[in-house]
């Protein structure tokens, strides 16, 4: 296990960072999965509400199995809600209903950034499978002996790990887009009929956005790490 050197400290802020994220999703989650909003609206009828309102009559929407497992597919066109968002009327789950109904606009309207990440999900699936071992393989063959061949197989390791961290790159203001879409959705269309609806939802929503920044941050220290093994090598 020799490549577990003290670069790895590197990681250690991003993973801070990550568990601080997640603890803020898990906490807003709860704490406005127990609070009923004023509508009585469950998060799939704000979505129903939130699409046909902008002619996605044809979007479909789903329940799905898992908890925060909420996701919107433009390749099928449809909404995938887990059980409590879908079923409950709380004021988090019409938040996170209304953030996917946010990503289905993004589609309609060809938002860039949006076409931007979802072009590049399979080379990123491929390259984040393959962009360690190559770094890896690339060192054990450097210090053998052959130098040139192991630099070319670390140099792809890290060129393959840089699509990974621009994905993160553009995924982050798609979800913080696909966020203000939906705090405007939810005012205009009244689905948060009070402030303290308004403030809660902002709140569930300003804790997700930060796992999307983690995850950022998080490759930037992969990235920076493969960097420093790629100098030392």
């Amino acid at each position: 296990m020799w490549y577990y050197d003290w670069t790895i400290l590197l990681l250690i802020p991003a993973m801070i960072f990550s568990i601080y994220a997640q603890g803020r999703v898990s906490g807003a989650y709860r704490k406005y999965a127990g609070v009923r909003n004023s509508r009585n609206m469950t998060g799939a009828q704000a979505a129903r509400i939130i699409l046909d309102s902008n002619g996605l009559r044809d979007v479909r929407i789903e329940m799905t199995g898992g908890t925060l497992s909420d996701h919107y597919d433009p390749r099928g066109r449809v909404m995938r809600l887990s059980a409590k968002v879908y079923n409950e009327p709380s004021v988090a789950s019409v938040s996170i209903a209304a953030h996917e109904s946010g990503h289905a606009i993004q589609h309609a309207e060809f938002y860039l950034p949006l076409k931007i990440r979802n072009t590049i999900v399979p080379v990123v699936n491929f390259a984040s499978m393959l962009s360690w071992p190559l770094m890896i393989i690339g060192i054990i063959i450097a210090n053998g002996g052959n130098y040139a061949r192991g630099s070319l197989l670390m140099d792809l390791g890290i060129l393959f790990f840089v699509a990974v961290v621009v994905f993160h790159a553009v995924t982050l203001p798609v979800e913080l887009n696909a966020s203000r879409r939906a705090m405007k959705q939810m005012e205009g269309l009244g689905i948060l009929a009070y402030e303290e609806e308004t403030r809660g939802a902002r709140k569930v929503l300003s804790a997700a956005a930060l796992t999307y920044l983690a995850a950022l941050a998080t490759a930037l220290a992969n990235l920076l790490r493969l960097l420093m093994l790629r100098e030392r090598n």
